[in-house]
């Protein structure tokens, strides 16, 4: 039978035992997490005490629950979370690259031949040509650049 472990109360520092009480461990187990597993580093103080922060908190649960729950070893519990790090990496890096995409349009290029046409020296016909020449490099340009962002997204979703 699993036991559910205390909501973890509104506090900026927690002590090693009312960490040890919040995820079920005890003070000794989580100092030698903090050997094992490299996100552990609470604030010392005075006498080397501990001061755990909210999110180390939520990674001692992680990592009870990958050991005691899951079964996981101290390595195979730091390689997920290694893994899952990497994860989180590599979709913040990819929402990124959306954006980026997404923000090619094509009123972009409308407004380069707008400003082109309207900072031409040149007057008339003339000055249209060459401003549609100019979107039209600029557009094709940017489509590269699109075409390019897009197959780094992809890069990156499928991990390589």
């Amino acid at each position: 039978m699993e036991k559910t472990l205390p909501s973890i109360p509104v506090k900026r520092y927690f002590t090693i035992g009312e960490v040890g009480e919040l995820c079920g461990v005890k003070p000794h187990v989580l100092r030698y997490w903090e050997q094992e597993f490299t996100q552990l580093r609470p604030m010392k103080r005075r006498g080397n005490r501990r001061y755990y922060q909210h999110h180390e908190v939520l990674m001692i649960r992680r990592i009870r629950d990958l050991l005691y729950d899951q079964g996981f070893t101290i390595s195979g519990a730091r390689n997920k979370l290694q893994e899952l790090a990497q994860n989180a990496r590599d979709s913040r890096r990819a929402e990124a690259v959306e954006i980026l995409v997404e923000g090619v349009e094509a009123t972009d290029i409308d407004q380069e031949v707008w400003e082109a046409a309207s900072a031409n020296e040149n007057t008339g016909e003339q000055a249209v040509l060459e401003a549609k020449f100019d979107a039209s490099t600029a557009a094709t340009q940017w489509q590269q650049i699109r075409r390019e962002l897009i197959e780094i997204r992809e890069l990156l979703s499928t991990g390589f």
